[in-house]
């Protein structure tokens, strides 16, 4: 007798694994991603987009003059499959003045094609079939993703609204002898969550106990409000187990050029790169020296991007607030999240559907960066992204107002 339902009877290995992990849908397709589906409904019905975490604006004019500079110098071909000397360079420079820890740019650093992709290969590098992985939930959408592809079964620690802070309690539970790896997402997309000391050295704490690989997605290092970002690599008894993750996208508002990187001990790196080299290889040739230019901006060009954009939050944070949503005020990142429950609203999903004919903006529920089996704690959050211009925040804003009148 065959194991196979007639859903997943004709699928691919990857298919059923992903079914298994719900990223497929009933059919055995794959399934479009609530962010394609919010971003083209915003295109259609001319709905403002908060629903995607890209900015409106360029970045800074010496990181944009960088790139066409290095195109006009003929930096087109191939780049190293490590990444080129200059943007390693620039990295190791990066993680000596913020942080203290002094990389070797020939060997523990890599460059990848976007944050995304350092986690792809990261984790087909080191999970295999069985082996477990926790991650903080909700979760960014690729961690499950990848998770499944490597053959690999996904734990999760939640994350509850308003506070997101981990219980350390089931942090502890989560973390066995048969977990291969904890993905620390800090600061953390969707909530914009900030982990505090206590958080990170509990985690450091359960990873030397079980002997278990750190990998860290710190895209959004340089966009933290209230306090500086310490990486959990800089905890005793971190460095030797962390792969840790960022990319120039958030910092410096290019999101489309996909440079990113990570760092680790050489060993670590080494099989990184082994499986990175059958991925994209390489990329962005024009855009690493760019991206360099960019992380050797001076301490001015980080303060203020951090303080422009917790101006942003304040102002969208506000105007949700005054339409009736309860709001927790992010300490990191591009995002806000907004429980609809106070306006009668249950189910966030099916509100973002209907946000853009009743209200002009899009959203994006937050159930969509947890396991369908879990929705229900996340049901009446909506992620919202203030990364734009103030003007079509303050719009935005206006327009949700009608919400609370309605």
């Amino acid at each position: 007798m065959s194991d196979f339902s007639p859903v997943t009877a004709g699928l691919s290995p990857w298919q059923r694994t992903a079914a298994g992990a719900g990223l497929l849908g009933a059919d055995g397709a794959i399934a479009t991603t609530i962010f394609a589906e919010m971003s083209a409904l915003a295109a259609r019905t001319g709905a403002i987009n908060l629903g995607q975490g890209f900015p409106d604006e360029d970045g800074p004019a010496a990181v944009l003059d960088a790139a066409r500079d290095a195109i006009a110098a003929g930096l087109n071909q191939y780049p190293p499959g490590i990444g080129m000397p200059v943007l390693r360079e620039a990295i190791a420079r990066h993680w000596s003045r913020w942080y203290g820890i002094e990389l070797d740019a020939a060997s523990e650093v890599l460059v990848t094609a976007g944050a995304t992709e350092a986690l792809a290969a990261t984790i087909l590098a080191f999970v295999d079939t069985g082996d477990e992985v926790v991650t903080f939930e909700p979760y960014y959408d690729a961690y499950a993703a990848l998770i499944a592809r490597a053959g690999g079964v996904h734990r999760t620690v939640p994350l509850a609204f308003p506070g997101w802070r981990p219980d350390l309690d089931s942090l502890a539970r989560a973390i066995t002898d048969r977990t291969r790896m904890i993905i620390v997402n800090s600061p953390h997309n969707p909530t914009g969550a900030v982990f505090d000391d206590d958080v990170l050295a509990e985690i450091v704490r359960l990873a030397e106990l079980h002997d278990v690989l750190i990998v860290t997605d710190e895209v959004y290092e340089h966009l933290v409000f209230d306090a500086p970002h310490r990486p959990i690599a800089t905890f005793p008894g971190a460095r030797e187990r962390t792969i840790s993750i960022s990319s120039g996208g958030k910092t410096f508002s290019t999101t489309g050029w996909k440079i990113g990187w990570l760092s680790a001990p050489a060993s670590l790196v080494s099989a990184v790169l082994a499986v990175k080299q059958f991925l994209t290889y390489v990329n962005g040739a024009p855009f690493q020296p760019a991206i360099a230019t960019g992380l050797d901006l001076p301490d001015e060009f980080f303060a203020g991007a951090a303080a422009a954009l917790a101006a942003k939050r304040d102002l969208l944070a506000a105007g949700l607030e005054s339409a009736g949503f309860a709001v927790s005020p992010p300490q990191a990142g591009y995002f806000v999240v907004a429980d609809a429950s106070p306006l009668g609203h249950s189910d966030a999903a099916r509100l973002c559907r209907e946000l853009p004919g009743r209200a002009g903006v899009v959203g994006v529920p937050v159930s969509a960066f947890v396991h369908p089996d879990r929705h229900d704690a996340y049901r009446s959050l909506v992620r919202f992204a203030f990364c734009k211009r103030m003007p079509v925040l303050e719009e935005a804003s206006a327009r949700l107002a009608s919400l609370g009148r309605g």
